[in-house]
């Protein structure tokens, strides 16, 4: 189903000559008034680019490789220019963070975490659903990869504690709890998201696009500051009103705790590199949350703490040149982010903010605000990656609102939480969301019907709760 809503009914061949003409539309159309060139090619050839995202002809940095290609060659850039993206310090966060996820995944600490708060809270089906949401917010700071975490992390977990309670999807036995369990635990996954700056590698591109567009971006400390009253209100509420909706038939698990204390004894004690784990993981986060003190660049705090791993033999080379999201997300972001730039820096962003100024003129921009974070969370129904809606809708979202008077730090804020809600509406909504729905405990329709719910829960508690947190910290 996720391959449709990208258009992949179509083969590769043809979406890749759709994306070609979509590009070749726009380079051919006249520019206008006040748009140089420059400024016009190189947004036919981001839009292009875009557009192969979301319809994937080949692997999105494959596309990105071609674009970065073409843009000397057509004229647009210098090759020096072209390749300006890869030295953002943004982007390194992100794939040193790809790689704390792997040193939480080698050396077991993430299952260890888990298992250890289930096997002394899991005694009933609603405790299992926060212990599950307790756990990933411990892991999220350090994986910014939705799937990394909740595929390799924490589904692994919460499927075998629905076989060990007897939850059968085939059978239908105790179907409405594996489905309460499932849900429960997929929703932790998309809430810590939503809270750390680099709980999800579409909310570093968020504030890097903001860097690139508007000159003002957010560190983690900040963007933690901002999110983490709502993100808990969320994680509190969410279990709860998923345990009305569903109804599990299980109210009490002991099953759970057995299950846990058997994983346990079969890890053994704490290894020594868990440990050592346990001290760069504790000393990044306070390096991260105190940076307005000692001003070092939140990506050079992860490559610290990915430089202890490497020396501490947690990890190895080989470990890094393995981590091909990383690498991939370095290649796409770089790419995408030096275009977007480079559109602000010839003018187009300019010339859109004035454009749509005079199409909302007399509109108040708080009004704008509610109104186009409704249009932006429910066009996710359209697509199946939260990187793709960013790429898609942001520049453009937030342009409309700086330039009506919105400040940069609450859209940026907004808009980035809002993308990771957005993810409940359907069973594709991001990477991670097939493999739960995968599980068989729940159909499609009730799946979008609970998802829709669960949205518009985010988007009151991120609207009323969140935007006066923000105007409290004075990002609003």
């Amino acid at each position: 189903m996720s391959e449709k809503k990208n258009g992949q009914g179509m083969g590769p061949l043809l979406r890749g000559i759709l994306c070609v003409a979509i590009g070749a539309a726009i380079w051919f159309i006249p520019a206008p008034d006040g748009v140089g060139p420059q400024a016009w090619g190189l947004l036919a050839v981001f839009i292009a680019t875009i557009a192969g995202f979301i319809l994937q002809p080949m692997p999105i940095g494959a596309i990105a490789i071609i674009a970065c290609t073409l843009l000397p060659l057509l004229g647009i850039m210098k090759a020096g220019e072209a390749l300006a993206g890869f030295s953002n310090t943004t982007i390194w966060l992100i794939v040193s963070a790809f790689m704390f996820a792997e040193g939480f995944i080698k050396t077991g600490l993430g299952k260890r975490i888990s298992y250890l708060l289930l096997s002394r809270f899991g005694k009933s089906s609603l405790r299992v659903a926060y212990v599950m949401s307790a756990a990933d917010f411990i892991i999220a700071p350090f994986t910014p990869s939705n799937t990394a975490r909740g595929g390799g992390i924490i589904y692994p977990i919460i499927r075998s504690v629905t076989a060990a309670i007897g939850a059968d999807a085939e059978s239908g036995k105790n179907r409405r709890t594996g489905a309460f369990l499932m849900f429960s635990a997929y929703a932790a996954v998309i809430t810590s998201a939503c809270i750390f700056l680099t709980g999800a590698s579409n909310n570093v591109l968020c504030n890097t696009l903001a860097q690139e567009i508007f000159g003002t971006s957010i560190g983690w400390g900040a963007w933690f500051a901002a999110c983490i009253i709502p993100g808990l209100i969320l994680s509190i509420a969410t279990p709860y009103l998923l345990y009305k909706l569903i109804d599990p038939e299980l109210k009490e698990t002991p099953e759970t705790m057995q299950l846990a204390r058997e994983e346990l004894s079969r890890m053994g004690a704490m290894t020594g590199k868990e440990k050592i784990l346990c001290v760069i993981f504790a000393s990044a986060l306070v390096l991260w949350a105190t940076g307005s003190i000692h001003h070092i660049d939140s990506a050079f705090v992860a490559l610290l703490g990915l430089s202890a791993m490497l020396l501490t033999r947690i990890l190895d080379w080989s470990d890094i040149t393995k981590q091909h999201g990383a690498w991939d997300v370095l290649v796409w972001m770089g790419v995408l982010v030096n275009m977007a730039a480079y559109l602000s820096k010839f003018g187009l962003m300019k010339w859109f903010a004035g454009a749509m100024s005079a199409q909302f003129a007399g509109m108040p921009w708080m009004t704008m605000l509610i109104v186009l974070s409704l249009v932006y969370t429910f066009a996710h129904y359209l697509l199946a990656s939260n990187s793709a809606h960013i790429m898609a809708l942001f520049a453009a979202f937030a342009t409309i609102l700086v330039s009506a008077g919105a400040p940069v730090l609450g859209v940026l804020i907004l808009l980035g939480a809002l993308c990771n809600s957005a993810s409940f509406l359907t069973h594709y909504g991001c990477g991670v969301t097939p493999i739960f729905f995968g599980a068989g405990f729940m159909g499609q329709g009730q799946w979008w019907k609970i998802g829709f719910i669960v949205t518009v829960l985010h988007i009151v508690v991120w609207m009323g709760v969140g935007l006066p947190v923000m105007k409290v910290l004075g990002m609003l």
